[in-house]
């Protein structure tokens, strides 16, 4: 970060510190009146599942994600008077949602059910919830379950999960700061910059979320992963900023303009390789993924811009006399008589756990690089087992009443009640589905559908509601037997479209398009995963050019991809461990799933591989001032991981308590998000950080540095060769 630009905050800081004020006050009002925009959608547009969607809801009065289903657990389905009293409670309730209207119930084992059809999307539809509850109250009980019931009694659970997730986090991070920083006041700072950072990019969610769908989840994604890189960030710039002070005796502003020179430029380029990862998912062609990456992208953005302005100004005010310590453990044990143990990394770096660890990794650098090389490929081995879902509503918390619904529905039902699949056909003009040759290959396909062994109930006819009013669409509805995520369901999609309607023998002109939630399921995977090589090619060249500025090297950003791309692969191999294979998960209290959730492998590749470029950098950085000044690659490795060890670690620790709150939370999804992340930091900081990259540098000895002048020149960084 120049000089200049520095003292130009500094010079302005009341304005600057004014500036983040508003932003706290304008995020934290946003932030309010966020969750009713908030809803998970998983259309995908431009696919037949879309195409399908849009007909039902223009021609037949019901979009799939604004259905209610209804619920009644009775002793007697088969008793007339009841189910004519229970419909009629039901087109009751069917009166007061806008477009609702009541279908006919039916029975099955122990329940009577029923939907309310209604044309509102998923945002608009879940609002209606509590008020379909209370008009439905009487006996037998009704169970409002579907889609917007579901999002409705998400939206607590996930702030209640936040609410756990900081209640873990933040004791730990004030904890570590405590142990690194003593009784200071510099303690406040990352708190300050982590409050400003995560409302101004709640802020900009909020902006977001009225022009396109966010998800619900984007407001635990970014206070927790905000926490994370926030006191992360200004932490290791309020280290630096401490070593500076204790160089001389000038002015505190003089030591902030050269810890912003150092460190300071460290985050700006860390930060920049997050939010490279993050930004390459707002051109995959699926709003819910897309939704992750502009919340996720917004974090590190306003981290960068913290770090550029708020940081340095902080700094200024805190000056001298907020840096000073008062060492914790000197506190307890001469007032307490109570004594802390001494950590690795937690003593002098010239002689403690971090430089002699620097000299074991001088002395053999391959052994050091085969353990730990072995290490992560004996954790990527699994990743092959990797199977994933577009969603499963069954790994929700069994205590909503939603998903009580759904569990009763399941059990008498089928797990496909809920979600079926709607095949419309298209026969190109009005009237033309009700004649002959069409109504005929409707037939054939519903009886093909019929002898699937993945069908448990197919429904057509001649009449509504198989054919809309104006007699140019039909319909096959299909209830499976799995839930609408399971590779069975996915399979019968494929077949679907691949056989059987193939073999129906439409004429020529009519269009088919499958709809519903497993062909939504599968589009939605199909089309995410279709950009994944460019998302993974696309990370893998603006993070290399990116660092080939930080380090001013050729080769060092190579060797930082490549890492990587290992340690990506090796999160993936433990989710897949701890996830499908079980192992740990009851201890943890996770759920026991067969396959991975869509967005996750996408969205962690994202994270991760910016994520694990912050130790990168900071580890490097410091290495490359050492190189800078003495030329000598042993001395400047090994004095780059004992000035770093030991506050990397602390970060470390920080950014594992942040994403925990992830892992204590109620939802799967999130539970496998948090734990990748965690696992990830836990790799990076262990056997990334502290044993390959050390063990790499020093046997590529003075090829690290290695910048030849045309490519210099062309990068516009400073030739680095000595």
């Amino acid at each position: 970060m120049s000089e200049r630009w520095t003292r130009a905050v500094l010079r302005f800081r009341v304005p600057v510190l004014l500036c983040w004020l508003a932003v706290l006050a304008v995020g934290v009002a946003a932030s309010l009146h966020l969750t009713p925009l908030l809803s998970n959608t998983f259309t995908v547009p431009g696919t037949d599942s879309d195409r399908a969607r849009t007909i039902l809801a223009d021609s037949f009065g019901e979009r799939p994600d604004g259905v209610f289903t209804v619920v009644f657990p009775v002793r007697h389905s088969s008793d007339r008077a009841l189910r004519a009293r229970l419909e009629r409670r039901l087109a009751a309730a069917a009166r007061i949602v806008p477009t609702g209207h009541a279908t006919t119930l039916q029975a099955s084992g122990g329940v009577l059910y029923g939907d309310i059809d209604t044309t509102l999307d998923l945002q608009h539809a879940k609002g209606y919830t509590t008020a379909l509850r209370r008009v439905l109250r009487g006996s037998p009980a009704a169970l409002v379950t579907g889609q917007p019931a579901i999002q409705h009694d998400l939206e607590p659970i996930l702030s209640a999960d936040l609410r756990r997730g900081e209640e873990v986090a933040l004791p730990i991070a004030l904890l570590v700061l405590v142990t690194v920083f003593g009784l200071s006041l510099v303690v406040l700072i990352p708190f300050l910059f982590a409050a400003c950072t995560i409302t101004g990019t709640l802020a900009a969610v909020y902006a977001a979320a009225h022009a396109f769908t966010m998800v619900s989840y984007v407001t635990n994604l970014v206070e927790l992963i905000g926490l994370g890189l926030a006191v992360d960030y200004s932490l290791l710039i309020v280290y630096r900023f401490r070593e500076e002070l204790a160089r001389d005796t000038e002015p505190a502003d003089d030591a902030v303009v050269r810890t912003m020179a150092t460190a300071g430029r460290a985050v700006v380029f860390s930060g920049a390789t997050v939010a490279i990862g993050l930004a390459l998912l707002l051109f995959v062609p699926v709003p819910f993924i897309r939704s992750l990456g502009v919340g996720g992208f917004l974090v590190p953005l306003a981290s960068i811009a913290a770090a550029a302005t708020l940081q340095p100004a902080l700094l200024s005010v805190f000056g001298r006399r907020g840096a000073r310590r008062v060492p914790v453990a000197a506190l307890l044990r001469s007032r307490l008589g109570i004594r802390l143990p001494v950590l690795p990394g937690t003593i002098d770096v010239d002689s403690g756990f971090w430089a002699r660890l620097a000299r074991a990794i001088m002395r053999r650098p391959v052994a050091f690089l085969a353990v730990g090389a072995a290490i992560l490929i004996a954790a990527a081995v699994p990743a092959a087992f990797l199977q994933i879902t577009p969603g499963s509503i069954s790994a929700l918390p069994g205590h909503a009443a939603s998903v009580q619904g759904l569990a009763l529905l399941r059990a008498n039902a089928g797990a496909g009640a809920l979600t079926p699949t709607e095949v419309v056909v298209d026969a190109g003009a009005p009237g033309r589905a009700r004649t002959a040759p069409v109504h005929a290959a409707v037939e054939r396909l519903s009886d093909l559908i019929f002898h699937d062994p993945e069908a448990l109930v197919t429904a057509t006819g001649k009449a509504a509601p198989y054919v809309d009013p104006s007699g140019r669409y039909a319909r096959v509805i299909v209830e499976g037997r799995h839930d609408y995520g399971d590779e069975a369901s996915q399979a019968f999609v494929h077949r679907l479209r691949g056989t059987l309607v193939p073999a129906a023998h439409f004429p020529t002109g009519v269009r088919v398009y499958a709809g519903g939630a497993p062909p939504q399921g599968v589009d939605y995977l199909s089309r995410s995963y279709s950009r994944l090589p460019w998302l993974v090619l696309g990370a893998l060249v603006l993070t290399y050019l990116v660092l080939l500025r930080g380090f001013r090297s050729l080769v060092l950003p190579l060797k930082a991809v490549l890492l990587n791309l290992l340690s990506v692969a090796a999160v993936y191999g433990l989710l897949v461990v701890v996830f499908r294979w079980g192992v740990g998960a009851h201890l943890l209290g996770l759920y026991h799933v067969p396959q991975i959730e869509g967005w996750i492998p996408i969205f962690l590749f994202a994270m991760l591989f910016g994520l694990s470029m912050d130790y990168e950098v900071f580890l490097v950085t410091r290495m490359r001032e050492s190189w800078d000044h003495v030329h000598d690659n042993a001395r400047a490795v090994a004095h780059g991981l004992e000035r770093t060890g030991r506050i990397v670690t602390a970060a470390a620790v920080i950014m594992v308590a942040a994403f925990s709150g992830f892992v204590a939370g109620q939802v799967a999804g999130l539970q496998e998000f948090g734990v990748g992340l965690s696992l990830a930091v836990l790799v990076d900081a262990t056997v990334v950080r502290a044993c390959l990259v050390p063990a790499l540098m020093a046997i590529l000895d003075r090829y690290n540095w290695w910048l030849p002048a045309r490519v210099a020149r062309l990068a516009r960084v400073q030739d680095s060769q000595a």
